[in-house]
């Protein structure tokens, strides 16, 4: 059954918590399928001071509600401001925003003190809606947490409709904090995908860029190619039991950072530049190893990396030495619209009742129309 276009604004904040990406799609499902168009894109980065307040706010050991609760307001306004600009300069139907995820609690471990399944995002969406006065689609994961999944990876249902190409075995890798994947098999069967997060992509590189040089990141990878990749504590890294656990499975900062590593691993006496080559390599590794486990059995064409790592030529160096990776950009895509349109085609099937979750990808028992909808004030009778 076809449905309506919709131009659906959607507004991306990832786990590395540097900023928010946004793009205008024009979204139609007709009966051959979604057809769409990016219209228009932006981003905002988050000015130091809030990206260091997020940070913070990451670490049960350094966060406390008084900071939530300011942050929840802030992180709303930020997007309201870039979601206004794009209001204001073209036609906008419906605004989907994803939230910025601080905590993500997807499997119970009594020892961590995760006692119920759980996960917070940031990001007040009223104020969009008093900015834009136009719909607002918003807390997409909690429908799917109800129903018995992990609330994530949510952009499972999109890549297949965005990216999905008849006859070719596709994954589409997401390089955020997080690496994602979503397999896409040849025959597009829903049931035949397959997604889950591999672990870490830029999260600890990140981190240990802070750490050793006092720079949010290693750009261009550049650090990391000076260094040294130290094998024993590469191999060290690759025995973290999230990295055996079988898919669907989800991760986060909680689990991937240098302070929650270190009881099992040491940096001692390693030079900055061989921190950033090992964690390099280690994010490039966890991600093929998963791909041997999971994927190449069921037949893979080609790798579609997207996300801020795609920026890194030494991560990507590494990936390619493992697997047939493409860019986006070579394809003629922008990697940094891939999580951003995922949730605006969820928000476009949402605005009209439809399911857009796969459960095999989250856990849940069934598929939930995910997302909660804020209308604008009217008012009545000239009042």
């Amino acid at each position: 059954m076809p449905y309506p276009p919709m131009n659906v604004l959607s507004l991306m904040s990832g786990t590395s918590c540097d900023g928010i990406d946004a793009v205008l799609a024009r979204l139609e499902l007709t009966a051959a399928g979604l057809r769409w168009a990016v219209l228009a894109r932006a981003s905002h980065d988050y000015q130091p001071p809030l990206r260091e307040r997020l940070l913070r706010a990451l670490n049960p050991a350094s966060s406390d509600v008084l900071l939530l609760t300011q942050l929840h307001a802030e992180v709303g306004q930020a997007y309201s401001a870039l979601a206004g600009e794009l209001c204001d300069s073209y036609p906008v139907d419906l605004v989907a925003l994803s939230g910025q995820t601080v905590y993500h609690i997807p499997r119970l471990a009594p020892e961590r003190g995760w006692l119920i399944k759980s996960t917070l995002q940031l990001g007040e969406a009223a104020y969009t809606l008093e900015r834009c006065g136009v719909p607002v689609m918003c807390d997409f994961r909690q429908s799917d947490l109800a129903a018995g999944g992990e609330g994530a990876p949510m952009v499972a249902f999109g890549d297949l409709a965005l990216y999905h190409q008849p006859g070719v075995a596709r994954a589409v890798q997401n390089l955020g904090g997080i690496a994602n994947l979503t397999y896409l098999p040849a025959s597009g069967d829903p049931a035949g995908v397959l997604a889950f997060d591999t672990g870490p992509a830029n999260c600890l590189i990140d981190e240990a860029a802070a750490r050793y040089f006092g720079l949010p990141y290693d750009t261009g990878g550049k650090l990391s190619a000076q260094g040294q990749v130290d094998t024993a504590l590469l191999e060290a890294l690759l025995q973290h039991p999230y990295l055996k656990l079988p898919p669907p499975k989800t991760t986060g900062r909680e689990v991937f950072s240098l302070e929650a590593l270190e009881p099992q691993v040491s940096f001692t006496g390693l030079r900055g530049e061989d921190v950033l080559a090992t964690l390099t390599a280690f994010t490039a590794a966890s991600i093929a190893e998963a791909y041997q486990a999971h994927l190449l059995p069921l037949g893979l064409d080609e790798v579609l990396v997207a996300g801020g790592g795609a920026l890194n030529p030494t991560l990507l160096r590494e990936l390619r030495a493992r697997l047939p990776v493409t860019t986006f950009e070579e394809r003629g895509w922008v990697s940094k619209d891939r999580e951003a349109l995922a949730f605006a085609v969820m928000a476009y099937y949402a605005g009209y009742g439809l399911a857009n979750t796969l459960p095999q990808a989250t856990g849940a028992k069934h598929p939930v129309v995910a997302g909660k909808r804020l209308v604008p004030w009217q008012p009545r009778n000239g009042a």
